[in-house]
């Protein structure tokens, strides 16, 4: 017989699980991607827009890893924050990051199989969506904004993405680990 003590440590493959999981699994995907949005209060000083979005590559990582984990709405309170700590428009990644997290669920759902080339590349069109969106947003919002000017840090955050996989794939055991 199966205590209600064992009940809280397992998942049920027939429930939705992470409720199920102890605090540090429930916890550490969602501060990581906090995490790496504060990144941007670091005082870097830079000519061009070249500081990749940790918290967009985070999210994305997480997000591709372990698609049971979180519904398509987590992405609007992480969006939020996001906004109140990068200095975008409020509402820009709240709106941005809820598209990709639904085009990703439509995605899974179609999808019979998916491989690491496949996740850069949805990572790749998602980076893309979401840095030109950001642009949008600013030019719609303040008037400014280049397009060319986000070039290299499309291109950075591109190719760091299997980095941010990794790094979350070696967290990910880390917080199922008992």
């Amino acid at each position: 017989m199966i205590g209600p003590h064992q009940i809280i440590h397992d998942i049920d493959e027939d429930d939705d699980g992470p409720s199920l999981l102890p605090r540090r699994a429930r916890w550490v995907p969602v501060l990581t991607v906090m995490a790496g949005s504060l990144v941007t209060t670091l005082p870097f000083v830079a000519d061009w827009p070249m500081l990749p979005p940790f918290g967009l590559l985070l999210l994305l990582a997480w997000r591709l890893l372990r698609p049971e984990m979180w519904p398509a709405w987590i992405a609007l309170p992480l969006g939020l924050f996001d906004d109140l700590f990068s200095g975008q428009p409020l509402g820009s990644a709240m709106a941005l990051w809820t598209m990709v997290f639904l085009a990703f669920d439509m995605m899974d759902n179609r999808a019979v199989w998916r491989d690491y080339w496949m996740d850069w590349l949805a990572a790749a069109a998602a980076i893309l969506f979401c840095l030109v969106g950001g642009v949008a947003f600013v030019a719609f919002t303040s008037g400014g904004g280049h397009l060319l000017a986000i070039v290299p840090q499309i291109v950075i955050t591109i190719l760091l993405f299997p980095a941010m996989m990794r790094l979350c794939a070696a967290l990910d055991r880390w917080r199922l680990a008992r």
